[in-house]
């Protein structure tokens, strides 16, 4: 990887998969301008192709996707933590699922709101036209599109991230889920490609919503200041967008995206509450209601659904594309969601990411979607149907004519529009950004951010000049079918490192250990005085040098005259620690860290403010390779110090039995 370099132009790329995937993409850019025509007919030569060679594929991986996830949720393993066994969340509950109330927002349910339960509706895949069951059904779809399943893939990704860099400290790229099968080789040609797949895919998903995205503000514009629709005018807003989308990159997070994404949310919620408020609002909670349960009681049915008895050309434009799309995103949404989630258990992640954003997910699909089935069903509002049926695009406007305050809930719906292509933007840059400079450094140089914003918005634009939505399907479609092998192998190898911990754990537990020999017992006075000691950070501190280092030296000399390799390293005022290396096996490692502790109730006889911080007191804190241990040896022998590392040396030996 390059380092960063002095100068006026600072370098940090992986150049494999920085080269490649840009190359990639220039070339898509330049065959799209400069064959239109040759270009649009290769879209749909590969769309063809999939649907009808590769469906299944989809289908069975999304499935298996699904299911593993859950019975991560439900088995041993979601005891695990996405950090070392005494990281604590980096966010409370309640910042934690706002985040992920974020996440689960963008430019689809903006542009599918209403557009997809009435083209559904009047379209469907099976029962009649413009009928009760028809509108039952156009529902039941709309959830299965935007279902757990999309959120599965999500998780798959964001908890191999957060897995193998939080709790395995590999870099944080896709290529680290493979390390448990391929080991070093994930540094090599197979883990440049993966993290390749992973970058195109981004880019393309990133450019399908910006796609989308301004289709709907070109709509939105043309009802609010009658510009016409034409991809001429789409190219024109997607550089005005893209442009401000740079300056968000930028102004950096917290200047930026933090606060664009804080008035997305305050916008999503005022449009939400407002349809809710200006429908049938007893209506639409009653639907909410029916259609999460009709969604529940055919999941499975409708999951491995693929019409093999009854072909039908549905399946491209919706669920495959569907699949494709949020595969596409997984990267960049699991990154984010990896990056927040540092510190929770592998079940109480999983059933947030799974539960949290399809919740308000279902509440809009619902309320918009809802309102106007309501509205063709029951208001004799035909021309709503006929609008959605002729341009998706203008679904949303259209709807909003027959609602009050038509105007500003249109200009509202533009504004967070362009909001949603800003934030996808920067966001889906900073994470290509991170995939091709190697996932060790998040300061990456400002100018690989807006080369990576700059490319998915001339890409947006070409996929739109060589076949509109339908080009933006098929390069997500096809983007998606390498990364979902790729995401397969993830699955494998999370499930491999997990049950490898599982196995450690036990072996630990149940070795049987050489017993010890205690020349001079301490007195049971003296444990007792040891025990209701409270030191300060600073006797910790001094015991970290005067008995712990000094164990440590005379185990390390030990090895190395056994010919093993043992390093002893101390960062004052912390911690200190041993390595001893394995080859290609499981490294040994033993540390001790100063680590706080609040004083206990009982020893609190003060109550005001600063009381307890004064009262703070410090352990030294036994810690292994996955995490602290939750044992204190502060006032230990060295002696006893030596017998609890050869303890925890032996343990570690066993299990690389047990594993072999």
């Amino acid at each position: 990887m390059s380092e960063p370099q002095t100068g006026r132009f600072p370098v940090l790329i992986n150049p494999p998969v920085f080269f490649g995937s840009a190359m990639v993409a220039i070339l898509l850019v330049a065959f799209t301008i400069g064959m239109p025509e040759t270009a649009s007919q290769a879209f749909a030569a590969i769309q063809n192709w999939i649907v009808g060679t590769a469906g299944w594929f989809y289908i069975l991986s999304v499935a298996i996707f699904l299911v593993f996830v859950v019975l991560l949720a439900v088995s041993d393993y979601g005891r695990i933590r996405l950090g070392p066994d005494h990281s604590e969340p980096d966010y409370s509950y309640k910042s934690w699922f706002a985040m992920l109330f974020s996440a689960g927002m963008g430019i689809g349910l903006m542009f599918y709101g209403v557009a997809e339960p009435v083209m559904h509706m009047m379209s469907p895949p099976s029962a009649d036209p413009e009928t009760v069951a028809a509108a039952r059904d156009a529902m039941r779809i709309t959830f299965f599109h935007w279902g757990v399943h999309a959120w599965a893939i999500y998780a798959v990704v964001a908890l191999a991230l957060a897995y193998f860099a939080f709790r395995q400290n590999l870099p944080l790229t896709i290529r680290s889920a493979l390390y448990p099968i391929i080991g070093e080789k994930i540094h090599g040609p197979i883990g440049h490609a993966v993290d390749i797949f992973a970058v195109l895919g981004t880019l393309f998903g990133v450019a399908t919503s910006l796609g989308l995205g301004v289709i709907q503000v070109n709509a939105g514009l043309n009802y609010l200041l009658d510009v016409p629709i034409a991809t001429t005018t789409q190219v024109i807003l997607i550089v005005g967008i893209t442009s401000l989308a740079t300056i968000s990159v930028v102004m950096g997070l917290d200047g930026g995206i933090r606060r664009i994404s804080e008035l997305n949310l305050i916008l999503a919620i005022i449009l939400l509450l407002f349809v809710l408020i200006a429908g049938p609002t007893a209506h639409l909670l009653e639907t909410l209601v029916q259609n999460t349960g009709h969604y529940m009681a055919t999941l499975v049915d409708t999951t491995f659904n693929l019409y093999a008895y009854e072909p039908t050309g549905w399946m491209g434009g919706w669920t495959l594309f569907y699949w494709g799309w949020w595969i596409a995103w997984s990267p960049f949404v699991g990154m984010f969601i990896a990056r927040v989630s540092r510190g929770r258990t592998i079940r109480e992640f999983i059933i947030g990411v799974l539960l949290v954003p399809v919740g308000f997910t279902f509440m809009w699909m619902t309320f918009f979607g809802n309102t106007g089935l309501n509205m063709i069903m029951e208001q004799g509002i035909v021309e709503l149907g006929q609008a959605v049926s002729a341009d998706a695009s203008v679904a949303l406007f259209q709807f909003f004519e027959y609602l009050p305050f038509s105007t500003l809930a249109s200009t509202i719906a533009v504004i967070l529009v362009i909001t949603f292509f800003v934030t996808s933007s920067d966001s889906g840059s900073l994470v290509v950004d991170m995939l091709t400079s190697g996932g060790d450094h998040e300061d990456t140089p400002v100018w690989q951010r807006i080369f990576w914003a700059l490319s998915e918005g001339a890409i947006a634009a070409t996929l739109l000049m060589a076949g509109g939505l339908v080009a933006l399907q098929t390069a997500t479609i096809a983007s998606a079918l390498p990364f979902a092998v790729v995401m397969l192998f993830m699955c494998w190898g999370l499930f491999k490192s997990l049950r490898l911990e599982v196995v450690k754990r036990t072996a630990l537990r149940d070795a049987m250990l050489a017993p010890r020999v205690v020349q001079n017992p301490v007195s049971w006075e003296k444990r007792l005085s040891r025990i209701i000691h409270q030191p300060s950070k600073q006797q910790v501190v001094d015991f970290l040098s005067d008995k712990v280092r000094p164990a440590l030296e005379q185990v390390a000399a030990q090895f190395r005259e056994r010919g093993l390799e043992a390093e002893v390293h101390m960062e004052e005022g912390k911690k200190v620690w041993i390595e001893v290396p394995h080859g290609d096996e499981i490294d040994f490692f033993y540390s001790v860290h100063a680590r706080p502790i609040s004083a206990p109730s009982f020893t609190i006889r003060d109550t005001r403010k600063d009381r307890e911080e004064k009262m703070r007191h410090f352990r030294a804190e036994v810690y292994l390779k996955e995490g602290g241990q939750d044992y204190d040896v502060m006032g230990w022998t060295v002696e006893q110090l030596l017998a609890d590392i050869i303890d925890q040396y032996e343990k570690h030996l066993h299990y690389l039995t047990a594993i072999r």
